[in-house]
């Protein structure tokens, strides 16, 4: 009988792997492609939020439920405005499920914009400690090639600090 073992998975299996990292690039494909199965995406100008949201947008859920029964409560309800007690309780099951979409979508895009602001963040440091740099090898002749770029850097953020000259209210005349 033999001491070794045969069936030992490998070191390699042991460790987990960390999933690919996606390109900003195929992200935006696959939420293209996200939308476009989702079928109901509907954006809204301010003015139409704003419409929808006081004709009844807010009712609270006790309100919804309070009505639907009501519909429910006689036939010629449910008649008159077309639908039954259930499927007005399926709709709102769907825009609650759709909610918790709304919620996970922003989530991301906040945690996104995060770390987009600590890449830029990072990025201007980086440029900051560059110039810095340069600036003091441009002093050494030797350096000369760096100059221009220095000057360059230093007229752009003299046209970035400026401030716009306040516009002077026309006096209406009489």
């Amino acid at each position: 009988m033999s001491t070794n073992e045969t069936n030992t998975p490998s070191a390699a299996a042991e460790i987990p792997q960390p999933a690919p990292t996606l390109t900003p690039e195929a992200i935006i494909e696959e939420l293209r492609a996200i939308r476009a199965k989702i079928g109901e995406v509907t954006p809204l100008t301010p003015e139409q939020r704003r419409t929808l949201q006081d004709r009844g947008g807010r009712t609270s859920n006790p309100v919804l439920q309070a009505s639907i029964n009501v519909i429910g409560a006689m036939d010629s309800v449910s008649q008159a405005i077309g639908r039954q007690a259930a499927q007005v309780r399926q709709l709102q099951g769907e825009a609650n499920r759709w909610t918790a979409v709304e919620d996970e979508l922003r989530t991301m895009l906040k945690g996104v914009g995060g770390a987009n602001l600590v890449r830029r963040q990072r990025v201007a440091l980086i440029a900051a400690q560059g110039v810095g740099i340069g600036t003091q090898l441009a002093r050494d002749p030797a350096n000369a090639v760096l100059l221009p770029h220095v000057q360059e850097v230093r007229r752009l953020r003299r046209v970035a600090r400026r401030r716009k000259p306040a516009s002077t209210p026309e006096v209406p005349q009489s």
